[in-house]
């Protein structure tokens, strides 16, 4: 299997599967003398981590995270970054009724018919599992840019929609983010989610959701003007998350509904500063950064893993019906916006560190 790696100056690389023994990665093009701990790391793992609300998976696990390599003295030596995470609490027999059954809408049949092996349990290697090791390389990735850039650069996401159900942006508030169980920048909308999440659950079904991820404090340059489009590198960086079909910059869709005089970012001068009188093109300008805050947003299909029967294969390709049990995210979005906050991490530390 080829291409378990992102970036080409700030690069990792991702090991393991759901089942096994640990996952980790390995973090490559990260600059000497930055400030890096395991507590820098561990607290965004927490954000991410599952079995913590009764709206995500009930999986235990720690998600302790281990530095083995690359650092001294509380700081990077310049050298690769290895980083291990144990696993800890895997069902593995929960799968066992399933191993020669494709689960529709998942990896499954695409896996065998390419590789003629799977791993049955909670999918391996295609799991969301793997995620944690992006939020971990994500963490180190803020800390080059904290440092590098300044410490007022920031990464902020949230959840904006489930299924039908959209926040009201008048009601943002960035301190509400932290304090709910859904990542919710809007108060009001709380007890709507949790009605839908529990009646999803019930009808043995599940819930799609939309991810926005906004960074401020963005140095303008930052992309190439053709191939290395900094918002072609995002969008490339959000689709290969687990269940991500769709990502938007800006506007996005949305610009279709506009015309060339309101949709465009007029500009003027203030205290001998370019300045933008909008930001409909999220904060790139032909793949290069403006300066302006970045916008970014990603949709998020319902899982898959639904108690529903629904009718499917098996390796023998005779047709049958499957119900997934076990202990799944009946929105997987919601534990998607660090894993989002961390791809953006990893993309701008990427694409700074190629333009010093």
């Amino acid at each position: 299997m080829a291409e378990n790696n992102l970036g080409k100056i700030f690069n990792f690389t991702t090991w393991g599967e759901s089942h096994g023994k640990a996952i980790g990665c390995v973090v490559d093009g990260v600059p000497s003398q930055i400030p890096l701990s395991e507590n820098d790391i561990q607290k965004y793992l927490d954000k991410r981590r599952p079995g913590q609300t009764k709206y995500t998976s009930q999986r235990k696990e720690s998600d302790k995270i281990n530095i083995l390599s690359g650092t001294f003295n509380g700081l990077t030596t310049g050298h690769p970054i290895s980083l291990l995470i144990n696993n800890e609490d895997q069902r593995s027999k929960d799968y066992s009724e399933i191993k020669n059954v494709f689960r529709p809408g998942h990896a499954d049949y695409t896996y065998w018919s390419k590789y003629k092996i799977r791993d049955y349990r909670g999918g391996g290697r295609s799991s969301a599992r793997e995620t944690a090791m992006r939020v971990a390389a994500g963490a180190v990735a803020r800390k080059v840019l904290e440092t590098k850039i300044n410490n007022k650069f920031k990464i902020t996401g949230a959840l904006i929609q489930i299924g039908s159900s959209k926040i009201d942006y008048k009601k943002w508030n960035d301190d509400f983010i932290e304090k709910n169980d859904f990542f919710s920048p809007d108060k009001d909308i709380i007890i709507k989610w949790e009605d839908m999440i529990n009646k999803a659950r019930k009808d043995g079904s599940s819930l799609g959701a939309i991810i926005e991820i906004r960074c401020t404090n963005v140095p303008v340059g930052l992309g190439e003007p053709v191939y290395g489009k900094l918002d072609a590198d995002l969008a490339k960086a959000m689709m290969s998350i687990n269940a991500v079909k769709g990502v938007e910059i800006g506007n996005g869709f949305n610009s279709v509904l506009e015309t060339g005089i309101s949709n465009v970012d007029e500009m003027f001068i203030k205290d001998g500063v370019p300045q933008f009188s909008s930001n409909n093109n999220g904060g790139i300008l032909g793949g290069i950064s403006s300066g302006q805050d970045i916008i970014l947003r990603f949709c998020v299909k319902p899982t898959s893993s639904i108690l529903t029967k629904r009718k499917t294969i098996n390796e023998d390709l005779q047709e049958t019906e499957i119900s997934t049990t076990g202990r799944h995210d009946p929105c997987v979005g919601i534990r998607a916006v660090p894993v989002g906050e961390a791809m953006m991490a990893t993309t701008l530390a990427d694409h700074f560190l190629r333009n010093i």
